[in-house]
């Protein structure tokens, strides 16, 4: 059984008109240094999405999201962020910016298992 420990989480929000201040919960990337753990889950929901922004590019937001999956997972979709230790790839990911995916705030709490609580997470959060 592992040791409980905390953990850090931001919701990924699509926005496609950031002037609007509306968006759709994307995705979860969820932090533990306790437990070296840092990694995304997302789902697209292109018809959605498409409901929300006729005009909206599915296909770029899944890209971003891929990147960003890159960043956490460390390897070679993640550029030079993902060459970074845990800690800066998450303040990395969890920067604010102006792009179609942008962080939301960060939340904390205490897990013993970062991988199941981030299924449960993008399961309340995403859908």
């Amino acid at each position: 059984m592992s040791a409980t420990g905390a953990y850090q989480y931001v919701v990924l929000r699509c926005v496609p008109r950031p002037e609007r201040e509306e968006f759709v919960n994307v995705g979860v990337v969820l932090y533990s240094q306790q437990a070296d753990f840092l990694d995304v889950a997302w789902h697209v929901d292109r018809d959605r999405l498409q409901t929300f922004a006729p005009t909206l590019d599915c296909g770029a937001v899944e890209s971003a999201l891929a990147f960003i999956e890159g960043v956490c997972a460390g390897d070679e979709r993640g550029g030079a962020a993902a060459r970074q230790p845990l800690s800066q790839r998450f303040g990395f990911v969890k920067a604010p910016r102006s792009t179609v995916i942008q962080p939301g705030p960060v939340h904390g709490g205490v897990t013993d298992d970062p991988a199941a609580t981030l299924q449960y997470l993008v399961g309340q959060l995403v859908g």
